[in-house]
C-alpha cells in the first residue's frame, strides 16, 4: 500500500459492492483470516463474476467509492480508467486505490480457478454485516502456494494448522 492509499475501511468496501450488487469471491489475505490465518491484511482482494454487467456494477461501485480521476495499470501495463467496465473487464489484475482503503481486482490470478468454480467451493461468510463468498480452503490453499511469497506461505502454515485444530501451545509457567 502506497502513502496516499487511505486506510482499509473493510466495511465500507463490503457495503458498497454489496449495494451495486457486485457478484464476487473474497481470496487474499482476508480469505486466510477468515480460515485461521494469523495476520492482518491492508487491502481488500475479490475475483470478480467475469459477466459484462457485473463489470457495469463494480464500475459503479469503484465511482461510488471515490476513486477521482485515477487511472492505473494492470498487470500488463496497460493504462486504464477503473471507472470503465470495459477497461476493468480487459484488466488481469488491477489495484485500486479508492477513499475506502485499496480494492485488488484479480480477473485473472495466477492459477487462480475461473469464478464460477470459485464461487462454487466458497463459503458464505458475514463481512462487517455483510454476506460474501470467500474462497474455500482448498482454493486458498492453491492460489497462496502459486505465489511462492513468503508471506502467503506462512497463510498456508496457519491456515493448515487451524484446519488440523493444531494451535501452537502456550509455553508453561
Amino acid at each position: 500500500m502506497s502513502d496516499d492509499a487511505a486506510p482499509l475501511d473493510l466495511a465500507r468496501l463490503v457495503r458498497v459492492l454489496d449495494e451495486h450488487d457486485v457478484a464476487f469471491v473474497v481470496v487474499g489475505g482476508l480469505a486466510a483470516i477468515a480460515h485461521g490465518a494469523r495476520r492482518m491484511t491492508l487491502d481488500l482482494d475479490i475475483v470478480p463474476d467475469p459477466e459484462p454487467a457485473n463489470f457495469r456494477r463494480l464500475a459503479d461501485a469503484v465511482a461510488q467509492l471515490g476513486i477521482g480521476d485515477q487511472t492505473v495499470t494492470d498487470g500488463e501495463f496497460q493504462t486504464l480508467d477503473p471507472r470503465d467496465e470495459v477497461d476493468l473487464a480487459r484488466s488481469r489484475n488491477v489495484t485500486l486505490r479508492t477513499a475506502a482503503g485499496q480494492l485488488d481486482v484479480l480477473n485473472r490470478a495466477r492459477d487462480a480457478p475461473a469464478y464460477r468454480d470459485l464461487a462454487a467451493r466458497a463459503v458464505r461468510l458475514s463481512v462487517a454485516g455483510v454476506e460474501v463468498l470467500v474462497a474455500g480452503v482448498d482454493d486458498l490453499i492453491a492460489m497462496k502456494l502459486a505465489t511462492r511469497r513468503p508471506k502467503d506461505l506462512q497463510d498456508v502454515a496457519d491456515v493448515t494448522a487451524h484446519e488440523a485444530r493444531e494451535y501452537p501451545q502456550p509455553p508453561e509457567r
